[in-house]
């Protein structure tokens, strides 16, 4: 592995780079305080079945027969006709997060029929500890999982969206929003199963040593050794679009810390590349040249793309490391 010639990344390799594999179950990593492992754990496995069909019942209909209360924080926002992962967290009126089997249903508005229940597993967020962030470790308020539910949608337009969780005691609490689907052809992101764009990335040498001007995390990755520009097409690359410091979504710490512990299992197979989002690393200064040739508007993006310079896996927002590895061993 390239040794920086920063003191912080120095340091930071000689205590994270051990080659260790990523954990069989990253629910262990969850603190068990006050039940939150437990729980997280049971929203991990969410059943079809626990959930009621909408059996030709509209939205409204459905929603009328779950307790309203916590709040739909959706975690992504681009979908497109077709499959779809929509990535989410539930938060309870006192801002605390959410843990318990889920599932979303859809429809173009309320009072159309409802299609689900689509189950919406609960994917952890923190990393073992030898790769987390200052940021990560100093957080007052860690989302310890979000959620994820794969949704088909069949034509463009705006649906509305109903999270059912189920509490503690058995029943369900539910929450609304909506998301804005866009044709295909109306979606300039490249997308799986195309060529990714040949885009030169940040490297340490690019930034002549100093990679503070590159990373925002604390401390710096090793995720810039290489410039996508010349790897793809050769090797297999999960390149990641994050700012740890300046993230809008507040996600882009932990999935950066995600993409360190991957590494750590499937660096000597795939090339793992971390891609700053802002120019100088300035929110004011507007996006760095591979985000727009990317055509992203958000942050943070994974792009797993294979030897042959295919994109296998694209996901946005809020990313888990059960979603994450996923991604990773399409492109293997």
């Amino acid at each position: 592995m390239r040794r920086a010639l920063v003191l912080a990344l120095a340091l930071f390799l000689a205590a994270a780079c051990g080659g260790s594999k990523a954990s069989s179950d990253p629910v262990q990593s969850v603190p068990d305080d006050n039940g939150v492992r437990a729980a997280v754990q049971n929203a991990s496995a969410p059943a079809k079945g626990e959930f009621p069909s909408a059996a030709g019942k509209s939205l409204e209909q459905l929603a009328n027969t779950i307790k309203a209360g916590p709040q739909l924080a959706m975690a992504s926002s681009v979908f497109t006709v077709g499959q779809n992962r929509i990535a989410f967290g539930v938060i309870a009126n006192d801002g605390v997060p959410v843990y318990g089997q889920t599932a979303l249903y859809v429809a173009p508005s309320p009072d159309k029929p409802a299609e689900g229940p689509f189950t919406a597993p609960a994917d952890v967020l923190l990393t073992e500890k030898r790769y987390r962030s200052k940021q990560a470790a100093l957080t007052s308020d860690p989302f310890y999982a979000v959620y994820g539910a794969h949704v088909p949608f069949s034509k463009s337009g705006r649906y509305a969206v109903l999270s059912a969780t189920k509490t503690s005691g058995g029943a369900l609490t539910g929450a609304t929003a909506t998301v804005d689907v866009v044709a295909k052809s109306a979606d300039p992101i490249p997308e799986v199963g195309t060529k990714a764009p040949k885009v030169h990335t940040d490297t340490l040498a690019s930034a002549k040593g100093d990679v503070t001007k590159i990373d925002t995390r604390q401390p710096p990755s090793d995720m810039h050794a290489v410039d996508f520009a010349d790897v793809v097409g050769k090797k297999p690359v999960a390149l990641l679009f994050s700012t740890p410091q300046l993230c809008q979504s507040r996600v882009c710490g932990p999935v950066t810390d995600i993409a360190l512990q991957m590494k750590s299992s499937y660096g000597d197979r795939m090339d793992f590349i971390h891609q700053e989002v802002y120019v100088d690393n300035n929110a004011q200064k507007g996006l760095r040249k591979p985000l727009l040739e990317f055509h992203l508007q958000t942050e943070p993006w994974l792009f797993v793309v294979n030897k042959q310079g295919i994109i296998t896996a694209r996901l946005e927002g809020s990313i888990g490391v059960r979603a994450f590895e996923n991604a990773v061993k399409t492109g293997l």
